[in-house]
């Protein structure tokens, strides 16, 4: 079944028909929302699919940038439904602790509400993206859409396009253990090299983009780059 790619969301839907898909799953590469290697996620075979929300079809580049880093008050910021267990935990120890802090839970999700989700991460120097019920977040790529550093909460979570990019470049990786260590982390960060993290996030946002009609360099484009380059990374192994 070699040349086959497949395409899921959740790795539990390997659950069905078993006796079938087993040996068809065994050549295919999978793009995966779930890319978690402690869930049967291969690194050099499978793809890590970015969540993304596209608020306009019409218009998918919509109110996409953020304040300069002199203009981001705020520390951290997250806000969310209380899915999984690692979320739980990041409010328990931030939630109204401290002012540079926006650790909250749902936000309204009405126009109002959304309109001040984005805000706060326009204004914000780190986006938190915790894990909800599975290791990936829309909130990575909402991160980058709003030029606000990415801290990634989510122990085993492989992100999109690290064949070609390095992430650490412009973006935390934080063990869930650290939560409460989390300020000491951040402020432990030189105003340097948040700078440089944040210039290098916004020359990267381009290959996170969803265009009308695609273009080159753009999301859609560098799926199938890493389709390309995992198989060709099969082969030649």
């Amino acid at each position: 079944m070699e040349g086959i790619i497949c395409s899921y969301h959740h790795l539990y839907a390997i659950s069905l028909a078993p006796r079938v898909t087993t040996k068809i799953f065994g050549s295919c590469i999978r793009v995966l929302c779930n890319s978690n290697i402690d869930k049967g996620f291969k690194l050099g075979k499978d793809v890590s699919l970015p969540v993304t929300y596209i608020r306009s079809s019409e218009n998918p580049l919509k109110d996409i940038g953020g304040n300069p880093p002199s203009e981001r008050p705020i520390l951290a910021f997250f806000a969310g439904g209380m899915h999984g267990y690692v979320r739980p935990i990041l409010l328990q120890y931030w939630y109204n602790k401290k002012p540079d802090m926006k650790i909250i839970g749902p936000m309204p999700r009405d126009a109002e509400g959304k309109a001040k989700y984005r805000e706060y991460m326009k204004s914000s120097k780190y986006c938190i993206c915790a894990k909800g019920y599975e290791v990936h977040t829309p909130r990575v790529v909402e991160s980058i859409y709003y030029e606000c550093v990415p801290v990634i909460i989510s122990d085993n979570y492989v992100p999109p396009l690290f064949e070609v990019l390095n992430w650490e470049a412009f973006a935390l990786f934080v063990s869930e253990d650290d939560i409460p260590n989390l300020r000491d982390i951040l402020l432990s960060i030189p105003e340097e090299r948040y700078i440089m993290m944040q210039r290098r996030l916004k020359m990267v946002q381009r290959y996170f983009l969803w265009h009308k009609i695609p273009l080159k360099y753009d999301l859609f484009h560098m799926i199938l780059h890493s389709v390309w380059h995992n198989r060709v990374f099969q082969v030649s192994s």
